[in-house]
């Protein structure tokens, strides 16, 4: 049975050119390590295996960074619309800067660098550490090292049953930030539901997808304005 509309509802699908505007490259554009270590080895459970001390560094200074950046004007509009919306974000980023920004409901595909887990199988033990580094040595209560909880390559996208739930259910659908090339990510745009208001925004894109406005510019300058206006549709 399809899911029902909900009038009221809009999702959010983000990625890392939200967060890039607030300063944050993204893993791939990340230096030091380089010079030893190719990213797939930093962001693998075989990396992981081979050497957790250098997946740990990574980690904390992406961390470190991702608590000295700030919410920029596109995560404070998207927050903005709870004021007379049913906001849902769903995004790829692992930083904490949508809630920072104010917004209740995240879910976050790829984890969070705001946790660290166990490394014990199948549903290990996580915990909030914020932008506190994890270190060699630091166990989880069951006596495995703790690891960030973050998705790493072969490893299964978290929450994706709920997200396509989302989307379904959404009368706006925004993808920003995202070249939508990441899969299974971005195969979430095919939920939703065919009347919806569709608005993608990008500074470029070579493809977008079908039933979309593609509104062409910065998150920080598009997105605010966007957000203006839903609201003021909320309001008449």
């Amino acid at each position: 049975m399809k899911p029902k509309v909900k009038p009221n509802k809009i999702v959010v699908l983000s990625g890392s050119g939200v967060s890039a505007e607030s300063g944050l490259p993204t893993f791939r554009d990340a230096k030091g390590l380089w010079n030893s270590y190719s990213w797939q080895e930093l962001a693998s459970t075989e990396g992981w295996q081979r050497h957790p001390e250098a997946v740990l560094a990574f980690y904390n200074e992406r961390r470190e960074k991702a608590w000295q950046a700030q919410p920029n004007a596109a995560h404070a509009a998207i927050a903005s619309l709870e004021a007379a919306y049913e906001v849902v974000i769903v995004t790829q980023n692992v930083d904490a800067l949508h809630e920072r920004a104010g917004s209740r409901n995240v879910v976050h595909l790829h984890g969070q660098l705001a946790y660290a887990r166990g490394t014990s199988e199948p549903e290990p033990k996580r915990y909030r550490i914020d932008g506190n580094p994890i270190a060699m040595g630091q166990l989880c209560e069951d006596g495995t090292q703790l690891r960030p909880d973050i998705v790493w390559f072969g490893e299964a996208v978290q929450h994706f049953e709920e997200a396509e739930e989302h989307v379904a259910t959404a009368a706006r659908v925004l993808v920003v930030g995202t070249s939508l090339t990441v899969y299974p990510a971005a195969s979430l745009v095919r939920y939703a539901d065919r009347n919806a208001e569709k608005v993608l925004v990008a500074l470029d894109m070579e493809e977008v997808p079908r039933g979309f406005t593609f509104l062409q510019g910065r998150a920080t300058d598009v997105v605010p304005a966007l957000a203006a206006r839903w609201l003021s549709e909320a309001g008449s």
